[in-house]
């Protein structure tokens, strides 16, 4: 059986302005960097920090298995019966509502239950990729928890994981997992040339420049959605590093698209196609005719990287 992504329905393309869910995000953001944390202090280190992210799933985001010594566990979002889940390979399942809380609170919930089952974990309690930060245990602020803004964020966020993971599929190189960053609050997956890169210059707000050359130390062409924040709405994106000459004004898809100046990366408003027939190839196209962008002028060997699958008479 074939299912196709052509024809896609708008109605799945839910409405999300800033505005009407802006505490709600704030809260959420900080929580799910809590979770975070806690897997990039205990799962074995990957390159390009690919062992501290989350992943999608159909209920939840979640942090995949852990190790917790000779046992197992792993800690989930369920945004469709609003509980944090902590499950362990010993049978042992702990569950936190997610509902108007601080982000101390929750952090509390977290240690505490995790402690309670015998897993001992310590995380820097400093947020990254946030302004003015407040410690995590110590953040009384951020404390709303709407759950049907959290419900649309993450069908939101299924639906772009959904065509992440189809683009992703037609790579035979070097490709990330289709992944949720919790410092910049986005689902993003990236490709690779095979070639490394010149030392990235840092200077990458909230995040150390060490922690940002580990990330860029090799050719990429890069997309995803982001959520938004201050004045800019929810986008598609896609960048690439080190960008090659003449990337900015490369001709792309859709016509709605374009190359910001400011964010250094090429966008789709999220508003903008959810207005547009069939949503899920003007995605498609999107990241298809950005990632051309990167590889047609970086040189990139585009035939052998391209998956050309085997289709059985």
């Amino acid at each position: 059986m074939t299912i196709s992504v052509a024809n896609s329905s708008p109605h799945v393309w839910l409405p999300l302005p800033l505005a009407v869910w802006q505490d709600t995000y704030q809260t959420l953001h900080l929580w799910t960097q809590i979770i975070g944390k806690i897997r990039l202090a205990l799962a074995p280190k990957l390159n390009h920090w690919w062992h501290s992210t989350l992943y999608v799933t159909p209920c939840e985001l979640t942090t995949s298995t852990l190790p917790a010594g000779t046992c197992s566990f792993q800690i989930t979002f369920d945004f469709l019966k609003h509980q944090l889940l902590i499950e362990t390979s010993d049978g042992i399942t702990q569950a936190i509502a997610l509902a108007p809380r601080s982000v101390a609170d929750f952090y509390q919930a977290v240690m505490s239950t995790l402690k309670e089952i015998g897993i001992e974990v310590q995380i820097w309690t400093m947020p990254q990729e946030i302004a003015d930060p407040i410690p995590l245990d110590q953040d009384e602020q951020h404390a709303a928890y709407d759950p049907e803004f959290a419900q649309q964020f993450w069908q939101i966020l299924m639906q772009a994981d959904r065509l992440l993971r189809v683009f992703r599929a037609r790579y035979a190189g070097k490709c990330s997992p289709v992944h949720f960053f919790w410092g910049s609050f986005d689902l993003a997956v990236t490709r690779f040339s095979g070639r490394r890169a010149p030392e990235h210059p840092g200077g990458v707000p909230g995040m150390a420049d060490w922690v940002t050359r580990e990330a860029y130390s090799h050719e990429v062409s890069s997309c995803g959605f982001w959520f938004g924040g201050g004045s800019v709405e929810a986008l598609f994106y896609a960048y690439a590093y080190p960008a090659p000459e003449g990337f900015k004004d490369y001709p792309i898809q859709p016509p709605a698209a374009f190359y910001s100046a400011e964010m250094q990366e090429f966008i789709l408003p999220y508003e903008v196609l959810r207005q547009m027939d069939d949503p899920d190839a003007r995605v498609l196209e999107f990241l298809q005719s950005t990632y051309e962008a990167a590889a047609n002028l970086g040189h990139w060997d585009c035939a052998a990287l391209e998956y050309k699958p085997v289709v059985k008479g």
